[in-house]
């Protein structure tokens, strides 16, 4: 989880996506990573998810929680300053909290990196809801959050002790289960409308046949949502063998991109007529054919559409720490237990249903 996608770097683009439609799960997520071993960048870093498209930065620089224009609305200045004030006050807790693990792993040198990834999901087809709240050490998983038990669980052998101190925090598990089922669900709610102009646009792929010296590569870029199905035939027949599926990526301008690479010679491709398909929502699935020229060149040529299909929307990969889903449930089995217990009290403000204990290590 930790390892594969809570990185600086997938911070700053989402990692699992769900798009506006009916009867589809939305997810709203936070990314915070604290560093330390890092000259001239942030010490703390806080990045919005919502249906995998960045809604919201802080960092340490500019100590301001900033939402992109179109999730800005007239009248929520308010709830923005508090957003602030309640990143600011994890900002502090999370540079106190990689002093004491770097000191308790005895780790004087070197980067190091403490990650938390939490939110909620809301299936607004069925109104059903869910939470996750999941730490990381060094790319590492490290703790998480049961809300449903209301403990947490230590995903290795060093957490241990970090789990007892949270777990005697009791105020601060029912103040945490509060902030998850009241107001993150709340604003995701209103993110949603909100984002709807922007979330539940389609933009149809631009698919692009390339030949390289051991197969050839279907690429297909600019599309949104990211829900996209590239097939590879040969003479009319699914190809399933000798093909690399590439994972879905993010662009820059928001859209996703996706590439499917086809291993086959040269001199194989002279033998049947081999074609990519790229199904999307935006419109009628999208077919090229390969032509092998003299001098090897490769021109992919539109030679028709077939029946218009809708793509469920798919779960990518993570960026960020989720697998698949954007986020792990919480392991119902404890890495062990210890002793001792050190927790702050939560940040009192404006909105009180807003959760801003953090825990010391």
């Amino acid at each position: 989880m930790m390892k594969t996608h809570l990185t600086t770097a997938t911070l700053l683009v989402a990692l699992c996506c769900f798009h506006v439609a009916s009867g589809v799960i939305h997810i709203h997520q936070y990314f915070y990573t604290c560093t330390s071993g890092i000259p001239n960048f942030p010490e703390f870093v806080a990045v919005g998810v919502l249906d995998g498209q960045h809604v919201s930065q802080y960092d340490s620089f500019t100590k301001r929680m900033v939402p992109k224009e179109w999730m800005a609305k007239e009248g929520d200045s308010d709830h923005w300053n508090w957003e602030t004030k309640k990143v600011d006050f994890h900002a502090a807790r999370f540079k106190v909290d990689i002093g004491d693990l770097t000191s308790r792993f005895n780790q004087t040198e070197g980067v190091h990196t403490w990650q938390n990834v939490f939110g909620c999901q809301w299936d607004d087809e069925s109104n059903a809801v869910d939470e996750f709240d999941q730490y990381g050490y060094d790319g590492e998983d490290f703790i998480s959050l049961d809300l449903k038990n209301l403990r947490y669980i230590a995903s290795n052998q060093r957490a241990v002790l970090t789990k007892n101190n949270w777990d005697n925090g009791r105020v601060d598990l029912d103040l945490w289960k509060n902030h998850y089922s009241q107001y993150c669900i709340e604003w995701l709610k209103k993110y949603v409308q909100y984002g709807n102009s922007t979330l539940g646009r389609t933009v149809s792929p631009e698919v692009t046949l390339f030949q390289k010296d051991l197969g050839v590569v279907c690429h297909s870029t600019g599309f949104y949502p990211d829900g996209v199905v590239i097939t590879w035939k040969r003479d009319g027949e699914d190809m399933h063998k000798d093909v690399n599926m590439g994972e879905t990526l993010p662009n820059e301008d928001g859209t996703f991109q996706k590439r499917a690479e086809l291993l086959v010679s040269h001199e194989e491709r002279k033998k049947g007529q081999f074609t990519c398909e790229v199904a999307h929502k935006s419109g009628k699935p999208i077919i090229k054919t390969l032509i092998v020229e003299d001098g090897n060149n490769l021109v992919g040529i539109i030679i028709g559409c077939g029946v218009a299909a809708l793509v469920m929307i798919g779960v990518v990969v993570a960026i960020a720490m989720m697998k698949k889903k954007g986020y792990n449930k919480a392991s119902q089995s404890d890495a062990g237990s210890d002793s001792g217990s050190d927790t702050s009290a939560p940040l009192q403000g404006k909105e009180p249903s807003v959760v801003t204990a953090e825990h010391g290590e």
